[in-house]
């Protein structure tokens, strides 16, 4: 149990039977009216962001979510099927809507941790970073970028990011998976 106070960035509790993760928290004190937390939190197993206003009165259920090791080996049609590290045959398939925007970056023998509630598997993180290869990008063109401009290019995962115009086919770059920005380039081609 903890009370409105302890509901800081990452606390993760059960609000209304699920399991949510605060994502922003600010103290309101307005005018003559009781202290309020506003909470901006994600329901960890639909992925819903909403936002609450909790008083000092309330109290929430800490919830005890697991991380376990898992090896990515393939997607397909909609599937993504995961390991344990240490015993491939034990496969199982997660589905693409619980993966959210993670499922864009994972590519063959990446170690993701699964988040679990309970026995029950209800999102998989991926690496913050990770090194992919520039499938596909249109040559970077000379002249006007004082400011630095970009152009898309499409990742050996498929997922399509923006990048500097120096980066070329076949360079290798690194990719912040949580923004889906590009960060820097890892090797030339």
């Amino acid at each position: 149990m903890f009370s409105y106070n302890d509901l800081k960035i990452g606390a993760t509790f059960i609000f209304e039977g699920e399991p949510y993760e605060v994502q922003e928290y600010s103290f309101l004190r307005m005018q003559q009216r009781k202290p309020v937390a506003q909470v901006k939190m994600q329901n960890l197993v639909n992925g819903k962001i909403i936002t609450r206003n909790f008083h000092q009165n309330e109290t929430f259920d800490e919830v005890e979510i697991e991380r376990e090791p898992l090896k990515f080996l393939y997607s397909h049609r909609g599937e993504y099927w995961f390991s344990p590290i240490n015993d491939a045959k034990k496969r199982f398939s997660i589905k693409e809507e619980l993966l959210g925007e993670a499922a864009n970056f994972l590519k063959p023998n990446t170690e993701v941790d699964a988040i679990k509630w309970g026995e029950r598997i209800i999102g998989v993180k991926a690496p913050i970073k990770m090194d992919l290869k520039v499938k596909e990008t249109p040559p970077g063109e000379r002249g006007n970028t004082a400011q630095g401009g970009t152009k898309t290019a499409e990742l050996e995962t498929g997922a399509k990011i923006q990048v500097p115009l120096f980066v070329n086919n076949d360079d290798i770059v690194k990719v912040n998976t949580e923004t889906g920005e590009y960060v820097e380039r890892v090797t030339k081609a």
